[in-house]
């Protein structure tokens, strides 16, 4: 024991502790990836050695900042996706389960993609994860920050997919010339009204115009879907992320632009995904 009778196993417990008085739901879980973080452990390490002595006070820090409701990624510096590890920063969302459905609906509808575009491409989780399913597709990533761009372009070279993949700062596709077999994007889809109310993790913490879609929730899509006819190769697929029951008013905007419409659920059944092809 430490001088002050701290095990891993005790300090796990205040941990979990405090993360459930602040209303965390998964306080067990975070209560361990956290101590890890702060011990420079790994997590299963930490339950093979439970009796061992350990200094919490840099993990308390951890805690404090987790009850704050301060995400956990943006804590540890990281969010697994697709199986990688993405850098995370508070220029960029953080990358989410459910945007997962797009990157299985983009594989199944553009099996072997040339050249891939991804618009607001935050961490580059969408890109990357493609590209690395996919060794002969190269890919162009587009966000209107510089600091995501940046960051985009760093997750790309610690997953040594840095070669394959170029990232631009830019407004939507305004600057892109060239066409792409697969267009991805996970726009800001939220109505403007209610990003305030958003759970405080993302309202406080996600940069808002990666949030905030218009009044409607539907600015963003009017500017991607208007371009996609230009940027789509001859038989080119987009594949769109979707907020809940918006699937109607964007396959709307879609048909409007001459482009076939399909959805793909996420695992709760919510149109999570939607795929539009252009002409062959």
């Amino acid at each position: 024991m430490t001088p002050d009778g701290w095990t891993i196993a005790a300090i796990l417990r205040e941990g979990a502790r405090r993360l459930a008085e602040a209303g965390i739901e998964t306080p067990r879980l975070e209560s361990r990836l956290l101590l890890a973080h702060a011990l420079g452990w790994t997590p299963e390490a930490l339950i093979r050695d439970l009796h061992a002595p350990a200094d919490p006070g840099a993990f308390f820090g951890l805690v404090a900042r987790r009850a704050g409701r301060e995400p956990l990624a943006l804590i540890v510096g990281w969010r697994e996706f697709w199986s990688l590890r993405f850098k995370v920063s508070p220029a960029t969302l953080i990358p989410r389960a459910d945007s997962e459905t797009v990157v299985e609906a983009a594989l199944a509808a553009c099996p072997a993609p040339g050249r891939v575009l991804d618009l607001g491409t935050g961490t580059g989780c969408l890109l990357l994860a493609v590209l690395s399913e996919r060794p002969g597709a190269l890919g162009v990533g587009v966000d209107l920050s510089d600091a995501a761009a940046v960051l985009a372009r760093n997750n790309a070279r610690s997953l040594r997919l840095g070669a394959r993949a170029l990232f631009v700062c830019g407004d939507w596709a305004s600057a892109v010339e060239a066409r792409f077999d697969l267009v991805l994007s996970n726009p800001p889809y939220i109505e403007t009204a209610a990003v305030s109310g958003l759970m405080p993790e993302v309202a406080a913490h996600e940069p808002w115009r990666a949030l905030d879609g218009g009044e409607d929730g539907l600015d963003a899509y009017r500017t991607i879907v208007a371009g996609l006819p230009r940027l789509l190769a001859p038989g080119g697929v987009a594949v769109l992320e979707l907020g809940f029951g918006q699937f109607p008013a964007v396959a709307g905007l879609a048909r409007g632009a001459g482009l076939a419409v399909e959805a793909r659920a996420d695992l709760s059944g919510t149109p999570r995904a939607m795929i539009l092809r252009g002409s062959p």
